[in-house]
């Protein structure tokens, strides 16, 4: 059996991190909600998918 080291060998995945925060962004967002699914607008609305495709596009609106 291997044992990590202890010490500053943590390796970060920018990626994953990013996914959990939203991950965590839509939970909470479904905790808040009145409904009981979220809406595919309230979802986007979440994940800021709108601005996402204004930044891709160049239009920062």
């Amino acid at each position: 059996m291997h044992v990590a080291p202890v010490g500053g060998t943590a390796v970060q995945d920018h990626v994953a991190l990013a996914e959990i925060e939203l991950c965590g962004d839509l939970i909470i967002a479904a905790s808040a909600a009145h409904e009981e699914r979220l809406s595919l607008e309230s979802i986007d609305e979440v994940l800021k998918v709108a601005e996402e495709r204004n930044r891709g596009s160049g239009r920062g609106e």
